[in-house]
């Protein structure tokens, strides 16, 4: 284990109490669906306008949504979207209320296919899918325009009224082990009419071997909205500025998220801590070490600050979901990983980590026995308590999993 010689100083910075360092996480498991194909992806809103938090699942075959009962025992109701869109497997799935009128729209992605790159009829799709009057009936699916190894999705806010689905292939076109063309990452346009054409803006097409994402949204209407993506070249940054995608207009930021990837071969996972003061990494891909990058990015501009780079375990076998939120209350966000193989202890599951305890490096138990082979992860306020909730699925393990926040 190599951890940097610097005092990790996240404490002084975000002013936590000194008794917050005496707070552990405490969760109870719900099982949602102990009978899945796989779960590649998860996505949480609200699909039928009762304003509670659906759990909306992709899995092998079928896209489906669990109806949140509005407590923390009774059974999740399962509803299929849609099902077996293409020959192959579906792979990931968003949503998010873009109307104002209180119920998620969802889009998806199948034809998951990583190792075809240069067929786009036998690999990648995107399909926005209509919901019905009736939302537990199936929803018709609108296919989209495609790159091969369609991998992620989300949407992002991109100005009043207006927002685009992200969509991060895998490989680019014709891409052999990492090499060859960039990744082409769109922003789908969302139009009035979803089954007109879909403007589509070019995020990048640089980068390779790209994996996951996040999206942030600083200002009102969508006046700071960028993306931070990892792959094989470590992070990139991107921000939605004069109607166009375009680099991230910090020197800082830019220089510094290279230094993410030393020792290692790209990044998995990536999200932001503290507003973007922090980022916390899974790599390489499918990786083992869970790190966390200090005063190198910032949304708005600073000057610039030493860095630090802390490794806070190596132990992942396949390290495949990180979430970041103030799960314990103590005014700064933790970081919860899970891993999808075996690790050395014979365990799979998730882990919580406080950024500031570095001599703490196997970090909290949220649930490491055999149960949660973890591929995804969220987290949302499912009951409506102000504490956020942990939602699982697992590959190995064929199963959707809550974890009730019990901090209170």
């Amino acid at each position: 284990m190599k951890t940097s010689v610097l005092v990790f100083a996240l404490l002084s910075l975000v002013g936590i109490r000194v008794n917050a360092q005496l707070s552990e996480p405490k969760f109870t498991v719900q099982v949602v669906d102990n009978q899945i194909n796989i779960g590649y992806g998860l996505a949480i809103g609200d699909v039928n306008g009762d304003k509670k938090p659906d759990i909306l699942l992709a899995d092998q075959k079928e896209f489906v949504w669990y109806k949140n009962p509005g407590d923390k025992t009774s059974p999740w109701k399962r509803y299929v979207m849609a099902a077996n869109l293409t020959p192959q497997d579906n792979v990931c799935i968003a949503a998010r209320d873009l109307d104002g009128d209180g119920k998620v729209e969802v889009a998806v992605g199948a034809g998951w296919n990583p190792a075809e790159t240069s067929d786009s009829t036998k690999s990648g799709a995107v399909f926005y899918l209509i919901r019905p009057q009736d939302p537990t009936q199936r929803w018709e699916a609108v296919r989209l325009p495609h790159e091969v190894t369609t991998h992620r999705m989300r949407w992002a806010k991109t100005g009043k009224d207006m927002y685009q689905l992200i969509v991060v292939p895998l490989h680019g076109l014709g891409n052999k082990n990492g090499e060859g063309r960039g990744v082409r990452i769109w922003g789908y346009e969302f139009p009035k009419d979803p089954r007109s054409n879909w403007k589509r803006h070019l995020v990048d097409s640089t980068m390779h071997l790209t994996h996951n994402f996040e999206i942030w949204e600083d200002g009102p209407n969508g006046t700071s909205t960028g993306v931070i993506i990892a792959g094989k070249e470590g992070g990139n940054i991107f921000e939605w500025r004069k109607k166009k995608w375009q680099p991230f207009d910090d020197e800082m930021a830019r220089n510094s998220l290279p230094l993410l990837t030393k020792g290692a071969e790209g990044i998995g996972e990536i999200r932001r801590l503290d507003g973007g003061a922090f980022i916390a990494t899974i790599q390489p891909m499918h990786g083992n070490l869970l790190q966390v990058e200090n005063g190198s990015y910032r949304i708005k501009k600073s000057k610039a600050e030493d860095k630090e780079i802390n490794v806070l375990t190596d132990t992942f076998n396949q390290g495949h979901a990180l979430v970041c939120g103030d799960f314990l209350g103590i005014g700064s966000d933790q970081i919860v990983a899970g891993w999808r193989n075996p690790n050395a202890e014979g365990k799979v599951g998730i882990r919580l980590f406080k950024p500031q305890e570095m001599d703490r490096v196997s970090g909290y138990s949220i649930d490491d026995s055999v149960r949660m082979a973890c591929e995804d992860l969220q987290a949302a306020d499912l009951d409506g308590d102000g504490d956020l909730d942990l939602i699982a699925s697992g590959r190995a393990t064929l199963n959707v999993l809550i974890y009730w926040n019990q901090v209170k």
